[in-house]
């Protein structure tokens, strides 16, 4: 398959992602604004820090002017989970030249981790051209996301009393069950969920993720592992 093949093939992974991250970034670029970013500034963090949570977490932090290595450690902190994301997308993606990986794993977010995980999983090759393919509509929309919502941030409505904010949970939801039949796919996502809700809670958001996923991290990491009788670990 040529590569504008299998980049047609990840394009088409997109739109799910595309539209239920949408109302988040326009979210992102208004409250830069109100949070006195420039349209630019905004459009520049949405393009380097790629990271909804992560966003959000620094304009709270630069409002208070905090310390730039407290913003920067809390930042990293919040996104911990994607250096994981990119040890198990490396087992993946052998194939791949130093300078694909330097470069696909920026655009390395969660749908993007899981839709490879679960085309790996399928036993299809994870080509950096179907990786793109899904990465870039989704990162580009991002980015332009944050300069309509900087722009022109009085004008939109309300985008939670749309409804919209709805179909991102259900999203992810829908990835995460897509991995039910792995072992002990259950006890991991139960402890996670608990210890989210339990973080959500005591601490706040967006702390809540990177405690849910350290949670369930840390149950799979004593647990026995599995082989899946080709010399694969699988749990």
């Amino acid at each position: 398959m040529s590569f504008a093949q299998e980049f047609a093939r990840g394009m088409r992974k997109s739109p799910p992602v595309v539209l239920s991250s949408a109302p988040f970034g326009l979210l992102f670029g208004a409250l830069a604004v109100d949070n006195g970013f420039s349209v630019g500034e905004a459009v520049l963090m949405s393009a380097t820090v790629y990271a909804g949570a992560s966003q959000m977490v620094g304009l709270d932090l630069f409002g208070q002017h905090v310390a730039p290595w407290l913003i920067a450690l809390s930042i990293f902190a919040v996104n911990f989970r994607h250096v994981l994301y990119s040890a198990a997308v490396g087992r993946r993606v052998p194939h791949w030249a130093p300078a694909q990986r330097a470069f696909g794993f920026f655009f390395l977010v969660d749908p993007q981790y899981a839709e490879a995980e679960r085309k790996a999983e399928n036993g299809e090759r994870v080509t950096f051209a179907w990786f793109m393919g899904m990465a870039t509509p989704i990162y580009v929309c991002w980015v332009t996301e944050a300069w309509i919502g900087a722009s022109f941030g009085s004008l939109i409505p309300n985008t939670y009393a749309l409804g919209l904010d709805f179909l991102l949970p259900i999203y992810f939801l829908g990835l995460v069950l897509s991995f039910r039949t792995r072992p002990l796919w259950l006890p991991i996502v139960v402890t996670s969920a608990v210890a989210s809700i339990a973080a959500y809670e005591a601490i706040g958001s967006p702390w809540h993720v990177t405690v849910g996923a350290a949670a369930g991290m840390a149950l799979a990491a004593f647990m026995p592992v599995t082989g899946n009788g080709d010399g694969e670990d699988v749990a």
